[in-house]
């Protein structure tokens, strides 16, 4: 998950603050993508172990996806690929939207839950 803001500092000044979540896999973990972040100043909010509920794929794209593409049958993976991109074409910036602010309030349940696992998405 991907979140970048402009605020204005002290000396009038327009900043911009990014904010990325991203899992443990081995190529998020690694020195060049630490360098990377570093180097652009992008903060990483650190993604819970076991955490299913955080990963923005599993809670909204894969869902969309399993909706539009469920009983289709497929003889080519190139049909498989190009239905898919045909169910992305789809997503409007008011789901991506909608998807951060879930992923908001699941974050903000895991931190009054002392970062344990959190089930369903609560809610509204």
């Amino acid at each position: 998950m991907f979140r970048a803001s402009l605020c204005s500092s002290s000396g009038g000044q327009i900043v911009l603050i990014v904010l990325i979540q991203h899992d443990n896999a081995p190529s998020h973990t690694s020195v060049l993508t630490h360098k990377f972040l570093a180097k652009n100043k992008i903060a990483v909010i650190p993604h819970p172990p076991y955490s299913p509920d955080s990963a923005s794929c599993d809670f909204f794209l894969f869902p969309k996806m399993k909706l539009k593409l469920k009983g289709r049958r497929f003889d080519t993976v190139e049909e498989i690929q190009a239905e898919s991109q045909r169910v992305l074409d789809t997503l409007t910036e008011k789901d991506f939207q909608e998807a951060f602010q879930k992923w908001s309030r699941r974050w903000d349940r895991r931190l009054h839950a002392g970062g344990n696992y959190i089930e369903g998405d609560g809610g509204p």
